[in-house]
C-alpha cells in the first residue's frame, strides 16, 4: 500500500509543508487490541461506535466535541478557577471574552451546546410555530421539536450532493425562506436557525454574503437569526480562503463581522473554543436575555455559573482567544484536509469539497449494494473499527431518527460516515494511518452486509441503538 501513498501537500502543490503550530509536552499511551478483540467489543457494542469503551479504540475520530487538547495556558488558567457560587470572576473573564470575539451584548454560560439550545428553544418557539434552517442538527433538531416548533431544512440544493464542489454548501436558499414567510406568515416563524460549517452536510461553509443577503430579508419580514456558532472560527477560514474581498482580513474580524448579523447565538465550546465541557448562549436583546436569565436557574445554575465550574469558565475564556489565532484554524482544517486528499487520491468516495472539522466518507457510494435501511454509515463506522480500531461515527438514517406523524424513518439523501479530527491531538501519521484503514475496508466493500436495528431508543437513536449483522 505504501508504494501507492499519496505525496505529501508539499509535493503535490510544489511548496513548502506546513508543521503544527504547536509542540508536544506531553503524551497518552494508545494501545491497539487484537481483531478478535476487537469483535468482541462490536459485537458486545451492538455495533454501535458510541457504545464501544474507549480503553478499545485505538484512535478515537468519534467526535471534536470535548476532546480536543488543551493548552498550557489553559491548564494553567485552571489552577485559578474561583469556585464561589456567585458572581466568579471567571465568569466576567469569560464574559469578555465571548463579547470580545463574538460581539453579542448578554452572555449566559451552560454546561454544553445542548443546555443552550433547549434555553433558546423554550424561550423563542411557540408551539406550531416554524424554524427554519440550514440542514438539522440532531440535537438542536429536538429541543425545537420538544419545544413545539416545526423545523424546515432550507439549505441549498446543493448540500444534499456530496460531489458538488459549491464552495459554500452551508449557504440558506434564500428563495426558500421568503417562500415559507410567505405560506405561513411571518408571526409564525420562530426564528432562522443558522449554523456555521453545517456538521450533517460534511462540515460545510455558509458565506458572509448569504447571511448578509439573509439579515436583509429577515429585517423585511422582522424575522429573528440565531446562529449555531460551534463551529464558526472554521467557518471563518473558509471566508478568508475563498470569498472574495476577505484574504486580508484576520480570522478575528471576519468572525465578529459574521455574528453581527445575527440576533443571538449558541454554542458547544467543546468544539471551537477548545475545552473539555462547556456552553454559552448570547443575545442582543435585553427583555430575551431577562427571559433567558430566568430559565437558566431552573435547568443549568445561577446565571454566573451556568452548571459549569469557574476553572472551566477560566480555560473557555483562554480557549476563545486561542481559538481565532490564524495559525491555530490553518493548521486545524489543513489537516482535516490532509486526510480528505488522501483519500481522494485512491477515489475513495466522500463529501468535497472537504469540510472544517472532518471528512465525510460516502457510506452510499461506498457500499451501493446495501439498501438505506440496512445503515450503510452505521455498518461503515463498524468496519473501520474492525479493520483498525479506528472510531467514527454515522451520519445517516440512524442519526436522521424518525417521523413522528408516520413512525416510519426519515430517509436522508446524505448517508455519511464521519471521521471527526479532534484539535491539536493527532499527528499527520495518525493520518496516515486512517487513510490507509478506510482503503483497506474500502478494498473489501463488495463483501460487507449490512445491518438490522434491534434496540431503538425515544430520543436520539443513534447515541444508544443496537444493531446485528444481517
Amino acid at each position: 500500500m505504501s508504494e501507492n501513498k499519496p505525496k505529501t501537500m508539499g509535493q503535490q502543490f510544489g511548496r513548502r509543508s506546513w508543521a503544527e503550530p504547536w509542540k508536544i509536552k506531553m503524551v497518552e499511551p494508545l494501545n491497539m487490541i487484537s481483531h478478535e478483540e476487537r469483535q468482541a467489543a462490536l459485537v458486545e457494542a451492538g455495533y454501535n461506535t458510541f457504545l464501544l469503551k474507549s480503553a478499545d479504540v485505538y484512535i478515537d475520530l468519534l467526535t471534536d466535541s470535548g476532546t480536543s487538547a488543551m493548552s498550557d495556558r489553559q491548564w494553567a488558567g485552571m489552577m485559578m478557577g474561583d469556585e464561589a457560587y456567585a458572581g466568579s470572576r471567571n465568569f466576567y473573564n469569560l464574559e469578555n471574552a465571548i463579547q470580545t470575539c463574538y460581539g453579542y451584548k448578554y452572555i449566559l454560560p451552560t454546561h454544553q451546546g445542548r443546555g443552550a439550545e433547549h434555553l433558546i428553544s423554550q424561550a423563542v418557539i411557540k408551539k406550531g410555530q416554524y424554524v427554519a434552517g440550514n440542514m438539522y442538527f440532531t440535537t438542536t433538531r429536538l429541543h425545537q421539536e420538544l419545544a413545539g416548533g416545526i423545523f424546515v431544512d432550507v439549505i441549498i440544493d446543493e448540500a444534499h450532493d456530496p460531489a458538488n464542489l459549491h464552495p459554500f454548501k452551508g449557504n440558506i436558499d434564500l428563495g426558500k425562506v421568503e417562500a415559507l414567510i410567505k405560506e405561513k406568515g411571518a408571526e409564525n416563524i420562530a426564528y432562522i436557525s443558522l449554523a456555521g460549517t453545517v456538521n450533517m452536510a460534511g462540515g460545510q461553509p455558509v458565506s458572509m454574503q448569504n447571511v448578509r443577503e439573509l439579515r436583509a430579508l429577515c429585517d423585511r419580514y422582522g424575522v429573528k437569526i440565531f446562529l449555531d456558532a460551534t463551529r464558526m472560527a472554521e467557518n471563518a477560514f473558509f471566508i478568508q480562503e475563498r470569498e472574495p474581498g476577505y484574504a486580508s482580513k484576520s480570522i478575528a474580524e471576519i468572525l465578529k463581522e459574521f455574528c453581527a448579523y445575527t440576533d443571538g447565538a449558541w454554542m458547544s465550546a467543546k468544539k471551537d473554543n477548545l475545552v473539555n465541557i462547556g456552553g454559552w448562549l448570547a443575545v442582543n436583546d435585553w427583555p430575551l436575555f431577562e427571559e433567558l436569565r430566568n430559565l437558566v436557574v431552573v435547568y443549568e445554575g445561577l446565571h454566573t455559573y451556568g452548571g459549569l465550574a469557574g476553572r472551566d469558565m477560566e480555560a473557555m475564556a483562554i480557549g476563545i482567544l486561542e481559538s481565532v489565532n490564524d495559525d491555530h484554524i490553518r493548521s486545524r482544517v489543513g489537516q482535516v484536509r490532509y486526510l480528505g486528499e488522501l483519500l481522494t487520491d485512491w477515489d475513495i468516495p466522500i463529501v468535497q469539497p472537504v469540510g472544517g472539522h472532518a471528512v465525510f466518507l460516502d457510506a452510499k457510494a461506498f457500499y451501493p449494494h446495501l439498501k438505506q435501511i440496512e445503515f450503510p454509515a452505521q455498518t461503515l463506522a463498524a468496519e473501520l473499527y474492525l479493520d483498525s480500531g479506528i472510531r467514527s461515527m454515522e451520519r445517516g438514517i440512524a442519526s436522521a431518527g424518525r417521523d413522528a406523524k408516520t413512525g416510519d424513518h426519515y430517509y436522508p439523501k446524505l448517508e455519511l460516515t464521519r471521521l471527526t479530527i479532534p484539535r491539536r491531538v493527532y499527528t499527520q501519521a495518525h493520518m496516515d494511518v486512517v487513510a490507509e484503514s478506510v482503503k483497506a475496508v474500502y478494498d473489501e466493500r463488495e463483501k460487507t452486509r449490512g445491518l438490522k436495528m434491534v434496540y431503538e431508543p425515544k430520543y436520539l437513536r443513534f447515541f444508544q441503538a443496537r444493531f446485528e449483522k444481517l
